[in-house]
C-alpha cells in the first residue's frame, strides 16, 4: 500500500519573526549619538558614563526627537519615583521615540507622572518581607537549601519595578534606602553563615547586579562559595545582557572572571550559571546575539526571568516573541514572574488572570526546556507558587491566595490584582478599610489552609 503523506503547509513569515534582529547603527537616530561610531557604542565605559540619570541629561540626549511635553511629564516623573533613573544609551537607543508612551522599554526604565497611578493599599517596599528572613546584612535565607547573597547595592540600570527598591541604588525623594553588606569586610559574616549551615546547596548572587562587581570580586565571592563544600549550585544574577550586552564583548577581564569561576564548578562538580532578566524581545538585536554566543561558547549556561509587566509583555503574541527569541539565543526562559507588590509602579501590573491566559498560550510554542513557568513570589515570604497554583482566587474583588506548606507551612498569602483593574463598585469597595478586611478574610476562608495564619505583604 502507498503510504499517505501528511506533510504541513509551509509556516508563514511571521513564524520566523524570532529570528529577525535590529541590524546596523541603530543608535545613530538619537541626537546624542548621531555621530557615535560601533567601536565606540559597544565600549562598556562610554555605555555607563553616558547612562541618563537626570531629566536633563534626558533632554541633553533625546531633546530632538521628544516633546517639551514628555520631558517635563519625565521631569516630574523622576521626582516621583521610589527607583533612581539610570538608563543605558543602548536602552535609550531601542526606545521608539516616536511613540514613548507606548514603548515597552521606556515602560521599564523612565518614569512619567501622568502614567502614575494610586498604589493599592496593601502595598510596601518590601513586599516579599526579605529583611525578615535575613540572618546576617546581605543574605536573604527563606528555603530550606537555597540562599539570597547581596553583595552590593547597584546596577547598570535601575528597573522601575525592582522589587528591592528598598535597597537598591541612591537614595530618592522619596525613599531612604536601607543598606546592604557592600564590602568584602561585610561578605565575611555571610559566607560564614553559609559555611556554619551544611543545608544551604544553592546560592544566588545578585544585589544589585553582579555585572557591577569588579572582575575581582565577582572572582573572590565565587571562589569563597565554591569552597564551602556542601555549596553545590550557584547562580550569577544580572540584568546586564538586556541593557548592556556589549560588556561582554569589551570587558574581557570580567569575562573571565565569571568563566574561570564556571569552569572551576565544573572541575569540582558543582553547577555554575548565569541569570539574566529579559523583559521585551525589542531589548534582544545583534549585540545581544554576538554576547549570548561569547557565553554560549565559553560553555556557559544562562536562564532568564521576566517579570510579567503592563504594556511590556502582558499579551500572548509579545510573550511568544520573547520566549522564543530568547531560545534563538540559547537562552532558556526560566521564570515569569507576577509583578511584585512595590510601591509607586501600580501603572505595571496586571492581574493573575492575565497571567494564566498567557501562560495557556504561550505553552506549546517551542520547546518545554524553553518554556518558562509563570510564578508569584507570594507578598510575605512564601516564595515561588505556580500562579495558576493558587488555593482561591476572587476574581471579582482581585485576591488570590497562596500558600506553602514546604516554605511556611499553615500560613496563607495574598496577592492582590491592581485595582484600577477591577469593576468601579469594587474599586470603592477597597477605599474603606473594614471592608478591606472584611474581603480578605472571605478570600482566606475560602482558601481552606488547615492551620492558616495571614500573612499579607
Amino acid at each position: 500500500m502507498n503510504q499517505i503523506a501528511h506533510r504541513k503547509p509551509p509556516a508563514p513569515p511571521e513564524a520566523l519573526e524570532h529570528t529577525r534582529l535590529q541590524q546596523g547603527e541603530f543608535w545613530q537616530k538619537i541626537p546624542a549619538y548621531r555621530d557615535v561610531d560601533e567601536k565606540t557604542f559597544l565600549d562598556h565605559l562610554w555605555q555607563q558614563k553616558r547612562s541618563v540619570k537626570t531629566a536633563h541629561e534626558l533632554f541633553e540626549t533625546i531633546g530632538g526627537v521628544a516633546s517639551p511635553q514628555f520631558i517635563e511629564d519625565a521631569r516630574l516623573g523622576f521626582e516621583r519615583a521610589p527607583m533612581a533613573v539610570r538608563v543605558s544609551p543602548y536602552a535609550i537607543a531601542l526606545i521608539d521615540w516616536n511613540d514613548p508612551y507606548g514603548d515597552p522599554i521606556r515602560t521599564q526604565f523612565i518614569p512619567l507622572a501622568s502614567r502614575l497611578l494610586s498604589d493599592h493599599p496593601r502595598l510596601t517596599l518590601d513586599s516579599l518581607h526579605e529583611q525578615d528572613d535575613s540572618p546576617v546584612p546581605g543574605l536573604v535565607h527563606r528555603y530550606v537549601d537555597k540562599a539570597l547573597f547581596l553583595p552590593l547595592s547597584v546596577c547598570p540600570v535601575y528597573c522601575r519595578f525592582c522589587t528591592r527598591s528598598y535597597a537598591i541604588g541612591p537614595d530618592t525623594e522619596k525613599v531612604d534606602k536601607i543598606s546592604l553588606a557592600k564590602t568584602p569586610a561585610q561578605w565575611q559574616d555571610a559566607f560564614r553563615y553559609i559555611s556554619e549551615r551544611p543545608e544551604l546547596e544553592d546560592i544566588v548572587v545578585s544585589g544589585g547586579d553582579a555585572y557591577q562587581l569588579p572582575p575581582k570580586n565577582l572572582e573572590l565571592i565565587g571562589n569563597a562559595l565554591l569552597d564551602i563544600p556542601h555549596v553545590r549550585r550557584m547562580r550569577i544574577a544580572t540584568k546586564g545582557p538586556a541593557i548592556m550586552p556589549m560588556k561582554l564583548l569589551t570587558h574581557p577581564e570580567w569575562l573571565d572572571a565569571l568563566t574561570a569561576i564556571v569552569e572551576r564548578g565544573r572541575k569540582t562538580g558543582k553547577e555554575v550559571v548565569l541569570h539574566t532578566h529579559f523583559n521585551s524581545p525589542n531589548e534582544i538585536t545583534w549585540i545581544t546575539e554576538k554576547a549570548m554566543r561569547v557565553l554560549f561558547e565559553r560553555g556557559i549556561f544562562v536562564r532568564n526571568q521576566s517579570v510579567l509587566i503592563r504594556g511590556v509583555n502582558d499579551d500572548e503574541r509579545t510573550m511568544q516573541l520573547l520566549v522564543k527569541r530568547m531560545g534563538h539565543l540559547n537562552v532558556h526562559a526560566y521564570y515569569v514572574y507576577m509583578h511584585d507588590l512595590v510601591k509607586g509602579v501600580e501603572d505595571l501590573r496586571t492581574t493573575i488572570q492575565r497571567a494564566v491566559e498567557i501562560e495557556k498560550f504561550v505553552r506549546g510554542s517551542t520547546a518545554g526546556f524553553n518554556t518558562p513557568t509563570f510564578v508569584c513570589d507570594a507578598p510575605g515570604g512564601g516564595g515561588k507558587r505556580d500562579v495558576h497554583s493558587y488555593d482561591f482566587y476572587d476574581r471579582e474583588n482581585g485576591i488570590a491566595v497562596y500558600s506553602a506548606p514546604s516554605v511556611k507551612p499553615g500560613k496563607a498569602f495574598v496577592y492582590f490584582d491592581p485595582i484600577d483593574k477591577l469593576a468601579p463598585d469594587v474599586q470603592a469597595r477597597w477605599v474603606i478599610p473594614q471592608l478591606q478586611e472584611e474581603m480578605i478574610n472571605n478570600a482566606i476562608r475560602n482558601a481552606g489552609i488547615p492551620g492558616e495564619e495571614l500573612v499579607v505583604a
